[in-house]
Parts: structure tokens; sequence; C-alpha cells
């Protein structure tokens, strides 16, 4: 197999380009909370004989530390006291790809399993694997795509940490939104970026350009929700990467300043084992699948809306939503419907682009199939502009998603407590960290003038 090659790579492949030596490395890894990878380069050979077809080991603080990657309290499955042992990371060969931004080098993605065999629920791809296998009792199965925005800088990485993240230049100096002579500034990265994931395996089908300076989008094609939310992170993972090496930076920030801010909008319909949409020929199914969501999103918008920032993003006018409602093809609302027939689907606009996208659509799953079990029956939906309406208002901070998600009878029955306990001691650490610091605009604010 070439590097150039956008197959996925079976062991056979990759035990060929290792003999060959264009694949020398090959890295194992895991999402954690906040939908980053972590893990281990192995060399490719020690891979193919002592990895592929067994597992390696993690600390499992990994699903138990801060965005800082600091230990801290209050996880049933991590700390002091437990002696912060190990999980296994299994290898999903199904992940199995080339890497094309880093030399010689492949990535899979695992899943992660206790000393005996359990899998460790609070993974973030094990609670989407959940909901899939509650879809599956029915015979059905999700769809999906993530539609990730991102602001890129001419700033590199470590400039910007320098700089306090403050000063930076950001890559285009004005709104280009579709613009191709805007984004045409850009054009080499973004196509190195396109490129590349095309050559790791993900089916790219366009970028184009945003409203906030330097903000750009890379579109991915629509399908099976596991693997779109696996494509989600590589991309993340590797846009960063391409971005460093070229000595710039991206963020996935969900409100960076205060213009537009990065959303992750998620499109999701479901599919019978044969592949035929149950949307499209359901709407009954439909119906309810949509009066779920709505039913349910202010107790399980912590999924979608994962960190303090992400609550900065919810503004009148900016194209996040402020309120609980849906339309058709309405872009004010939370929720909005899109296509026809066997392409029906509804999007939820509530995320931004930091949310971990297997929770997001773990979420979205849960509430969706709440409806169809209680048969709830959808309100009409807004024609006009659902950020002046009397709709429901979306949780306005973390600390309120967070008060709705511990008691949620939904959230419980569909994660279970153990998942809904370790995510609400995560939003209670960020809180904490948070309510500890001391901000520029406090300091800009009250430095001479208090």
């Amino acid at each position: 197999m070439t590097a150039g090659s956008n197959a996925p790579l079976t062991l056979e492949d990759l035990g060929t380009a290792v003999e060959l030596g264009d694949i020398d490395t090959v890295v194992l890894a895991l999402t954690d909370m906040q939908g980053r990878l972590q893990g281990k380069r192995f060399h490719a050979r020690h891979f193919l004989d002592a990895i592929a077809e067994h597992e390696a080991e993690a600390c499992n603080y990994l699903l138990a530390v801060d965005v800082e990657m600091n230990t801290v309290g209050g996880y049933a499955m991590s700390s002091w006291e437990r002696g912060y042992g190990d999980f296994a990371m299994k290898p999903d060969l199904t992940t199995l790809r080339l890497t094309p931004w880093q030399e010689g080098t492949a990535l899979c993605l695992s899943d992660l399993a206790w000393g005996d065999g359990e899998p460790v629920n609070p993974s973030p791809r094990q609670v989407l694997r959940r909901q899939l296998d509650r879809l599956a009792e029915r015979g059905w199965t999700a769809n999906a795509g993530t539609e990730l925005e991102f602001m890129l800088f001419r700033t590199s990485y470590e400039d910007a940490h320098k700089l306090g993240y403050t000063g930076l230049e950001p890559a285009n100096l004005y709104n280009v939104d579709y613009s191709l002579l805007g984004t045409a500034r850009v054009e080499p990265l973004i196509r190195r970026i396109r490129n590349a994931m095309h050559g790791a395996g993900l089916h790219v089908e366009n970028s184009k350009g945003e409203c906030n300076l330097g903000q750009h989008e890379i579109n991915f094609r629509y399908q099976h929700a596991l693997r779109a939310a696996d494509e989600h992170v590589v991309f993340k993972n590797g846009a960063k990467e391409i971005a460093a090496q070229d000595g710039m930076a991206i963020t996935f920030m969900a409100k960076f300043d205060a213009r537009e801010g990065n959303s992750c909008h998620i499109h999701l319909s479901l599919a019978r084992e044969d592949g035929s949409a149950v949307f499209a020929d359901e709407p009954e199914t439909f119906d309810r699948f949509v009066a779920g969501l709505l039913a349910t999103l202010p107790e399980l918008t912590l999924f979608l809306a994962p960190n303090v920032n992400s609550y900065k993003r919810f503004a009148e006018g900016s194209f996040a939503p402020t309120t609980v409602a849906w339309g058709t093809d309405n872009r004010t609302c939370s929720l909005r419907v899109v296509g026809h027939g066997a392409a029906k689907r509804v999007e939820c606009r509530l995320g931004g682009a930091d949310l971990n996208p297997y929770l997001g659509l773990a979420a979205m799953l849960a509430g969706g199939l709440h409806g169809i079990d209680q048969e709830l029956e959808l309100e009409p939906p807004v024609d006009g502009n659902a950020y002046v309406s009397d709709k429901p208002r979306v949780p306005a901070t973390l600390r309120d998603a967070r008060d709705l998600f511990a008691v949620s009878p939904i959230a419980r029955g569909a994660f279970g407590d153990e998942v809904v306990d370790h995510y609400v001691n995560n939003a209670r650490i960020e809180l904490a960290a948070f309510g500890a610091a001391v901000t520029d605009w406090e300091r800009v604010r009250g430095f001479e003038r208090m």
C-alpha cells in the first residue's frame, strides 16, 4: 500500500508496508473526556507482533484528569486511593489508517476495558456504543455527520502561548463566508489538510470560509455514527498537527472572541439493517424522535456544551441557538430539519466545536429514543425568528447544564449512574477551576478603576 492511498489499512496491508519500510510507527489512541486523542506510539513491528490482536496498557487517570492533565478528585474509577492503575487499550482494527501528515505513521483507535474484560463505561466511545446497542435492539442504526468550524491563525502555538493567547494574527482579516477570494489566502494549508484527511481514509466533501476572522470549515461524508465520531477526532487532531507543522495554529474553542463562535452542527438520521431510511417512510417515528430531542435537550446539554466557554457562544443573532425549538430549514432553531426522502435528517445546532462527538451523538440518540419510547407528540415548527420566540431557553451556563444533567432520569436511564456521576464530576472540576481564576476582563476592569 502506498502512502497516497485513502483505503483503510488491513493488518496484511500494514505488514506489507512495514516490510517495505513505508511504515515504521503505529499510534494507538483513545479518546478522552475532552474528545482529544491520547495514547502511545509503537514501533510498527512490535505493534504487529504484540499489540494488534491483543492490547496495550494505559493509566486510567486519562479519564480522570482536567484539561491540563492535573489529577483531581471525585472520580470513582481512578484516584490516589485506588493507586492509579491501568486499563487496557484494545485496538479496533477497523479504524487502522495512514496519517500522511506524519511520515511513516499509521493510527489505530481503541476501546477501553478493565482487566476482567469489562468495558470502561465512561469512555466516550463506549457511551456512544451503548446508545447504538439500544438502536440495534430495534433493528436500527444511526448515520451522522459533524460540521466542525475552526479559527486559523498565522501565529504558532508556541508564540500564542507566550503571548497569553492575545494579539494573535488571524489568517483572514475579514468575513470570508463562502468567499473564494478570501479563502484563497490560506488555500495552501486548507488544501493540505483536505488532502491529508483523504489520504487517511476520510471522505472529504468540501471546505469553505466562515464568518469570523480566519474561520473555516471542512466537511466530511455522512456515514455510520461511530465512524463519523472516529473521523471527527482524527480530523481535529490531525488538523492541529498540520497547522503546527506550517507554523500556524488552529483553535476549536466554542467562543474565541466577541464575534461568531465555532460550531459543531450534528446531522443525524436512523437506518434499518438493510440500509433503508427510517425517517423517510415512518413520519410518526421521525416526529417522536424530534419531540424527544426537544423534551430532553436542556437536561442533556452537558454532552453538547461541556465547557465554561461553550455557553459564551449562545448569543442572539449569532447563528448559535438560544431557544429549545425546531424548524424546517430554520437556522435560528436548536434543531433544524433538512433533506427529503432518504436524506431526511435532523440537525442539532446546539454544540460548539469543543464538544466530544461521541457524547454529543449519544445525547441525541438518547433523547430521540426517549421520544419514541414515550410516544411524544411533536409541537408545530417555528417558522420565524426563534431567538425572539416564547420557546424555552437553552441552559445559560455550565453550572445550569450540570445541575440538570445530574438529576435527569433520562440521562441516568440511558447512560447509567456511573457515566452520569463521572461527567457531573468533570463539570464540577471545570467550574471550580474557572471560579478560582482571575481573568483578563477583571484586570482590565478593576486594576485602576476599582
